[in-house]
């Protein structure tokens, strides 16, 4: 007799979080979207704080290179 396993596939392999982005200096949008990120983080609703982080990684400025 064969011993039965439950699970076909290798574990998924999870990468670790991102670090916070920097927000662009004197950028209101930058600083808006940090406040609503943290207050997000506090309050447990962390998709919304990791939606807020991907908004700020990604709003465009002059001369600054997206990571």
């Amino acid at each position: 007799m064969t011993q039965q396993t439950t699970m076909d596939d290798a574990p998924v392999d999870l990468p670790l979080p991102m670090d916070r982005p920097k927000p662009a200096p004197r950028c209101g949008v930058c600083a808006a979207l940090v406040r609503q990120s943290a207050e997000a983080a506090a309050s447990g609703d962390y998709s919304k704080a990791s939606n807020c982080n991907v908004e700020i990684r990604n709003h465009p400025h002059r001369g600054r290179r997206r990571s």
